[in-house]
């Protein structure tokens, strides 16, 4: 175990040289931290855990067991990723041919979640506090607030801050009994007011 004031890692897991890992970080067994990447401070990453170089983490980020995450893809803070669900980083994949310098970067926006078994091809945006179901396969980018599922992804309603699907009235209005939040929808775009 490496343990100090700062972060915990199991001694099963395997952390690279320049990276930074944020004050009260817990990785777990058998993770791979890559080198150059940014975890923030309250993140807990699950068993068998791999996160490629240069990716960047944000704080309060919970990563669930057999998740990998890319070279390009951006988790900002309060993102939950469910236990294994997928990211992408090329298109178009071969075996033989090196397409490094072709990864399209993905962004998960604050407090989005996605679902176990989903996953994400690259080049798109989860938007803020939007939810992805489990095993639904995200091809396009997803609104803030959005809730999609299914194979291809499709939106079928708006979440709240809190997780809890929004039902509107007549002028587009909606609360969110849980967080005591009213939201707007308003063409194709959901705000909180």
């Amino acid at each position: 175990m490496l343990e100090s004031a700062e972060y915990f890692i199991h001694e099963t897991s395997t952390v690279d040289e320049g990276c930074h890992i944020g004050a009260n970080t817990k990785i777990w067994h058998f993770s791979h931290v890559m080198k150059k990447c940014q975890i923030g401070n309250n993140c807990i990453l699950g068993q068998n855990v791999m996160v490629a170089p240069g990716v960047v983490i944000g704080n309060g980020v919970k990563i669930q067991n057999n998740v990998s995450i890319y070279s390009g893809v951006t988790c900002e803070d309060d993102v939950f990723l469910g236990p294994s669900m997928v990211f992408t980083n090329v298109i178009n994949p071969r075996s033989f041919i090196e397409r490094k310098d072709e990864f399209k970067p993905t962004l998960v926006k604050k407090g989005a979640s996605i679902g176990a078994n989903a996953t994400i091809l690259c080049g798109i945006e989860i938007g803020a506090y939007a939810m992805v179901g489990a095993g639904a396969v995200v091809t396009k980018s997803v609104p803030a607030y959005g809730l999609v599922i299914g194979n291809p992804a499709q939106q079928i309603g708006w979440i709240s801050k809190a997780g809890i699907r929004l039902q509107f009235n007549d002028s587009g209005k909606a609360f969110c009994e849980q967080s005591n939040e009213t939201y707007q929808l308003k063409d194709g775009i959901l705000t909180k007011i």
